[in-house]
């Protein structure tokens, strides 16, 4: 995966984990500062910036995560394609990109801007709180997917109607229909009305 400035400054070059920042926003998403990561989402958490990538196959199915059980925040349930945060001073396309590689060993074949939006999600089991200013992204994805499996429990593509059964089945993630019906329309713009999005 390429390294930009903002990805090169935060790799270790000692092998050693460091911190992980977030970028702060205002009500408008304009940057007003950094946090640590946990202390971001500790109640009742600080706004910051996020990203949430929903890619589709060529038949027009979702791809779903199951996070990995090891994950501090929201560890076994369903959720999007992936989500994160990018690096203070990255671009958030940039950071969708860079986390889909590392998480699930894809490059997206097209990926494209979908809005954004802005939520508050306290996660029950946890206690932390989803405070994020969220930029989405569509996209395909056409290569064999290889998940870290310390991100990834599961993959699933999905149709419309399988989503739905699942989603009354199965935990998912508390911000995954929130970002789903704020990107829907780019979703129906990608995979067409017959898809059923």
């Amino acid at each position: 995966m390429p390294t930009t400035p903002a990805t090169a400054a935060h790799s270790s070059s000692t092998g050693t984990a460091d911190a992980i920042m977030l970028e702060l926003v205002d009500e408008n998403g304009t940057t007003i500062g950094t946090a640590e990561k946990l202390a971001a989402h500790q109640a009742p958490g600080q706004l910051h910036r996020a990203f949430s990538v929903f890619l589709f196959d060529e038949q027009g199915r979702l791809l779903l995560q199951r996070r990995a059980l090891g994950k501090y925040h929201s560890p076994g349930v369903w959720s999007n394609t992936c989500c994160g945060h990018p690096y203070p001073g990255e671009a958030p396309f940039a950071a969708a990109a860079r986390r889909t590689y590392e998480e699930l060993g894809v490059s997206p074949s097209l990926l494209a801007a979908a809005g954004t939006v802005r939520y508050n999600h306290p996660d029950p089991v946890s206690g932390l709180v989803e405070q994020e200013f969220n930029h989405l992204f569509v996209g395909m994805v056409q290569e064999r997917l290889r998940p870290d499996q310390e991100e990834v429990g599961e993959t699933a593509f999905v149709t419309s109607g399988e989503l739905a059964e699942r989603h009354a089945a199965a935990p998912f993630s508390a911000w995954f229909m929130t970002v789903l019906d704020a990107a829907r329309p780019a979703i129906r713009e990608l995979t067409g009305p017959s898809a059923g999005w």
